[in-house]
């Protein structure tokens, strides 16, 4: 276990050797729902909880990992929810707030056009790009989404996202161990780096596009 410092908020290996499953139920939901969640880790720290499934699962009364997992899945439909609910109640107002640390427009006005271009299939997949998952609830409720139908589609993405990335991290983890004796946690940090610039590709490929299109 490493000691804090504000740069640890940053890595997600220190929620899960800290908080475990309670700070991850926590950061999923904020992440999925709350404006002010858009910052947190989300795909790089459900990997490494799949790395660390053991450890999770005995510091979690021992349940066995799909509950886990379940649970986890859940709280991000919740998130969702919220979110939904935020955008139905001020997103509109939302439009006209300027850019705080806990805030920015720039996401928002993302979320938005990335949902008028991709209609409901949106919520699928904004569950897998970082800072559009967390406005693309709220965007739904903007524009009242059906909610029946809203909240389906977050519900399955849900599942999808959580147990993709989860059971990647555990079973990766496994078999590098196992062939080729390499130990995925002694290069975590750089790994965590690998998965957030992946996951954000699909955003910086959107904004050359649209840089392109205006020239």
């Amino acid at each position: 276990m490493t000691d804090f410092d504000w740069h640890s908020l940053l890595q997600p290996q220190w929620y899960v050797e800290h908080g475990g499953v309670w700070i991850i139920l926590l950061i999923v939901f904020a992440e999925t729902g709350l404006f002010m969640g858009f910052f947190l880790p989300g795909d790089s720290l459900l990997f490494v909880a799949g790395v660390a499934w053991q450890d999770l699962v005995k510091g979690f009364f021992n349940i066995p990992l799909v509950l886990i997992m379940s649970l986890i899945s859940i709280f991000a439909i919740l998130g969702n929810q919220v979110g939904y609910w935020f955008g139905r109640k001020i997103g509109p107002a939302m439009y006209t707030w300027k850019d705080r640390w806990y805030f920015k427009q720039r996401y928002l006005q993302q979320a938005r056009v990335f949902y008028e271009d991709h209609g409901n299939s949106a919520i699928f997949m904004a569950r897998f790009l970082p800072f559009i998952r967390t406005f693309a609830p709220i965007v739904a409720g903007i524009v009242h989404m059906d909610k029946k139908k809203f909240t389906m589609i977050s519900a399955i993405s849900a599942f999808v996202w959580v147990f993709t990335m989860m059971l990647t991290g555990r079973y990766l983890h496994q078999i590098l161990l196992k062939e080729f004796n390499y130990d995925l946690t002694n290069d975590l940090e750089w790994i965590v780096l690998g998965i957030i610039f992946v996951s954000a590709l699909p955003l910086l490929f959107r904004m050359l596009w649209t840089k392109v299109k205006k020239n």
